[in-house]
């Protein structure tokens, strides 16, 4: 089971009869790299999505719960993390646009994340959607711990004339300035309703996922240009016994020179990423690991529909 722990800035989780019970789908979304992961990651207060410093590193929607009490009220907040809004080249880059699309038709409140170093494009959908939906949107300009007050003030007035009228949040996802800000924001316009997932539910997503991400995060820490993006892990058996967790994984790349690539001289390249990605195995699910890898070459899978489909990937 994963464990649910509550981030400390949300007060202390009680036990008690709430008057009534607020939940909503809080949808997280913006351009790569502008911190959305760090930023679920700190919300949730587990550590769900994998974060590099490479753009397009999510390529699903990720759900975590956050639930307790405020007040007289109980609440589950369910904070999706999506893909970085692009204009497609590939069919994977469709499948994430359409998880993002998913995420902003069932939203409650949308946080839109930028950043310091951010300026807006018209990418496609995203115009038309921001010009009109009835969402609530909250604006959160990230990274804010990067640069100065005077360079903060220019962020603040440029996203104002973007989004004229709501609320924009200067923030630190990854120092954690600001948080409970927004936590204030997305409860006052929670709607009254039942909880959408068990009270001890913590994301939507099987361990065999996010073992898979932790292993294809350290593919993207280890390897530069098109090695990561080419790169797809499958987790083809987890079996879970008493004081040990036995996963094997198949890794996919693109071509032949890929594949030598991605192994190494004498294995040395993968045998690396091995033991990281056993090591982070080890501190998330709390177990002993033992982890087997196999590198496949699956020409162009990030243009084949049905390849992408038997990876776990939405198509319209």
């Amino acid at each position: 089971m994963l464990k649910f722990t509550i981030p400390p800035f949300f007060g202390q989780y009680k036990k008690n009869m709430a008057q009534q019970h607020k939940a909503g789908f809080i949808s997280i979304i913006g351009k790569p790299n502008v911190g959305k992961s760090t930023l679920m990651n700190a919300l949730v207060g587990e550590r769900l999505s994998i974060v590099s410093s490479k753009a397009q590193t999510t390529r699903h929607r990720i759900l975590g719960m956050l639930n307790g009490v405020l007040g007289d009220d109980e609440y589950q907040i369910v904070y999706s993390d999506t893909p970085g809004v692009l204009m497609p080249k590939y069919e994977l880059h469709k499948s994430m646009m359409a998880f993002v699309r998913s995420s902003l038709e069932d939203a409650d409140v949308v946080l839109y994340v930028t950043d310091v170093f951010d300026t807006y494009e018209d990418l496609d959908f995203l115009t038309n959607w921001k010009d009109h939906t009835e969402t609530p949107i909250l604006v959160l300009i990230n990274k804010i711990d990067l640069v100065d007050s005077e360079k903060l003030q220019v962020c603040l007035d440029y996203w104002k004339e973007i989004f004229p009228g709501k609320v924009i949040l200067p923030i630190s996802a990854l120092e954690g300035v600001h948080l409970d800000q927004i936590f204030t924001h997305i409860v006052e316009k929670l709607p009254v309703h039942p909880p959408f997932f068990d009270k001890d539910e913590l994301t939507d997503k099987p361990e065999r996922f996010f073992a898979s991400e932790i292993i294809r995060e350290k593919i993207f820490l280890n390897y530069k240009k098109e090695i990561p993006y080419s790169c797809e892990v499958v987790v083809t058996s987890f079996k879970e016994e008493e004081t040990i967790i036995r996963i094997a994984s198949e890794i996919y790349v693109e071509r032949v020179s890929q594949r030598a690539i991605l192994i190494g001289h004498k294995g040395e390249s993968i045998k690396k990423v091995g033991i990281q990605a056993r090591a982070e195995l080890e501190k998330f699910f709390g177990k002993h690991v033992f982890l087997e890898q196999f590198v496949k070459v699956e020409p162009d899978w990030r243009g084949k529909a049905d390849k992408l489909r038997s990876f776990g990937y939405a198509l319209d």
